[in-house]
């Protein structure tokens, strides 16, 4: 029987190298993700915010969807449903810039677009109606009092809720070993079926994501002191 040995691991460089580049492919999805649902998240609320009903309840459909059907299945929906209605000339391309990235970034950042854009309604519904009078008695058009007095407080009202979803959202990239994308989880897989050696190499997984949520957190709370004192000036 084995022996525990992470440095088998650890001092091979072919393990090494699969190791980095599932880090990198998979800051590649969380980076790439995070920026798609982070900018329809704004819109989305924007949208929600209009006088329309029809708008309003489009957007409420998109998030029910969103938050009731499981991400795995939504990934798989883009990548085996949708990517096959595509003309042959865009699944040609895809298929040579690393689809699978792809339609993991589209999958993943439409569903976190979901819980982003109510994590901003939430942090906007705090704000006293008061600032919004303030704002266009002062002369603010709707569009320039959304963006330079009530959206700052409400990205700040928000700060907490979006840096868990965001730690959610870069946990979530793990799904995309589902659909074939060789990112962290997938090449830790992969390095455990070339040395057998299942305990280290889950092992060197768990501490990885560990690492990566907890720097996120870290920088999630400095964000939240540089608001709150922003904030108080």
């Amino acid at each position: 029987m084995k022996g525990f040995d992470l440095i088998a691991i650890l001092l091979n460089a072919e393990f090494v190298r699969m190791l980095v580049h599932g880090v990198q492919m998979t800051l590649v999805i969380a980076f790439g993700s995070w920026l798609l649902a982070m900018s329809l998240a704004v819109v989305l609320l924007v949208v929600r915010l209009t006088p329309s009903r029809v708008a309003e309840r489009g957007v409420i459909a998109y998030i029910s969807y969103h938050q009731n059907v499981p991400t795995l299945v939504q990934l798989m929906l883009w990548y085996f449903g949708i990517s096959s209605l595509m003309p042959n000339a865009v699944q040609g391309w895809l298929g040579e810039h690393n689809g699978e990235a792809v339609f993991a970034i589209i999958g993943l950042g439409l569903c976190q677009a979901a819980y982003f854009s109510e994590d901003l309604r939430s942090g906007l519904r705090s704000i006293p109606a008061g600032q919004a009078e303030a704002a266009r008695a002062l002369g603010h058009s709707y569009v320039s009092a959304m963006r330079h007095v009530l959206m700052p407080q409400a990205v700040r009202n928000a700060l907490p809720a979006l840096v868990n979803h965001t730690v959610s959202l870069f946990k979530n990239s793990s799904l995309a070993m589902a659909i074939g994308v060789a990112e962290l989880t997938h090449a830790v897989k992969e390095v455990e079926n070339l040395s057998f050696r299942a305990f280290e190499a889950y092992l060197l997984a768990t501490i990885m994501y560990l690492a990566f949520s907890l720097l996120f957190m870290m920088a999630g709370a400095w964000l939240g002191r540089r608001a709150r004192v922003a904030g108080a000036r």
